[in-house]
């Protein structure tokens, strides 16, 4: 692979921003450390395309990759990388025109270079949030474009580099289903929760969690707005990640085992807590223990939980068993009976993992026992 366009040898022509880079670095080699004439000439063309439709802008013609058949060109709608291309080069453009060396840099995503803008301290951390994430809740290509337009020059001016193949497809995915692993790649690369520096700071979020903080009702709204969500595909939930992952596996926003897992014990925790001045983890309480003091302090209707309670044990997958942990949680928390999230997040982690065949029937088997023990409160 090629250090200065990231891509294989597949006889494909390389993308523009691929070859301006490795245009560059052929100049510098001679001393020149700036772009040709004729990079230098295409790179202003772009700027043409900012406000033109894709196929429409004459300048930008030549630094086309994705070549378009005949009946592409006579259909109402050009293919979708093409229109993403349109958008990746224009974005380069402008890129480009704010930065002193090349900016398209292979391997770095967005949220790579947003977490070194924020490093750098040319903005607020705030300043920095709010642009990345209103990229990411955007609507559509249109309106993503729009707010990158406004976000690369700070990266150029910063003197840090873009990965524009991988934007390009991603920008192409954006209206896709593939516009999720583009969200959680964004999202584990900004906040890199892999790295944090000591053990305060890297323990899951229930376990740091103070009753009487003033930010807590917009965190606690951040965590449930995740309910039913993919992992790692809502931005309000980035910063609360603490799943440790492999640069590789971050990079290209795998979705581990791991991940799901938190993503559901956060959000099952966000509806817990809503409303409570103490806090709901509660180590030792299993869902069997936090059922049986329920059906203790409520005093009656024991055969409806009786069947809600044997329909969470009998969940075939993690999926469902977070779905049944909802209907709980919501129970506990008016009734102020708090869970272990640590043993919640393993339970929903192994519950249907094909290496630990034996885990689900011990959960099962423990949750089930302490269901039928008198409780003594202690704990709740």
């Amino acid at each position: 692979m090629s250090t200065v366009t990231g891509r294989t040898r597949s006889g494909l022509r390389a993308y523009f921003w691929e070859e301006a880079a490795a245009d560059w670095q052929a100049c510098a080699q001679e001393g020149r450390p700036r772009f040709s004439e004729h990079v230098t000439r295409k790179l202003r063309g772009l700027c043409d395309g900012i406000n033109g439709e894709p196929g429409t802008v004459p300048a930008m013609r030549d630094t086309h990759r994705v070549r378009l058949t005949d009946a592409a060109r006579d259909s109402d709608r050009l293919p979708d990388l093409y229109i993403a291309e349109h958008a990746a080069l224009t974005l380069f453009g402008r890129h480009q025109q704010a930065a002193a060396e090349p900016a398209h840099r292979p391997r770095g995503g967005l949220g790579t270079a947003c977490r070194e803008l924020r490093r750098a301290e040319a903005f607020s951390v705030s300043a920095v949030d709010q642009r990345l994430i209103a990229a990411a809740t955007a609507q559509d290509l249109l309106e993503l474009v729009q707010h990158l337009y406004r976000l690369v020059p700070l990266l150029g001016q910063a003197g840090i580099g873009l990965d524009y193949t991988r934007l390009l497809y991603d920008l192409a995915a954006w209206e896709s289903p593939g516009r999720d692993r583009a969200l959680r790649s964004w999202g584990l690369q900004y906040t890199e929760p892999f790295a944090a520096d000591d053990d305060a700071h890297a323990a899951p979020y229930w376990t740091r969690f103070a009753p009487d903080r003033v930010e807590n009702g917009a965190q606690l709204a951040a965590l449930r707005s995740g309910t039913g969500r993919e992992a790692g595909t809502v931005p309000a939930m980035w910063p609360y990640y603490r799943t440790r992952m492999s640069c590789d596996l971050r990079e290209r926003g795998s979705l581990t085992r791991d991940l799901i897992a938190e993503h559901a014990a956060l959000t099952l925790f966000g509806r817990h807590q809503q409303g409570r001045r103490r806090r709901m983890h509660i180590p030792g309480n299993t869902p069997g223990t936090a059922a049986r003091l329920l059906l203790a302090k409520s005093g009656s209707g024991e055969e409806a939980l009786e069947r809600r309670f044997g329909a969470l044990l009998t969940s075939i997958d993690g999926g469902e068993l977070a779905m049944h942990l909802r209907g709980l949680v919501t129970l506990l928390s008016r009734a102020e009976i708090g869970l272990d999230y640590d043993l919640l997040r393993t339970a929903l982690r192994t519950w249907d993992d094909p290496k630990r065949p034996n885990a689900q029937g011990r959960f099962r088997d423990r949750w089930d026992r302490d269901f039928r023990v008198e409780p003594t409160f202690k704990n709740s």
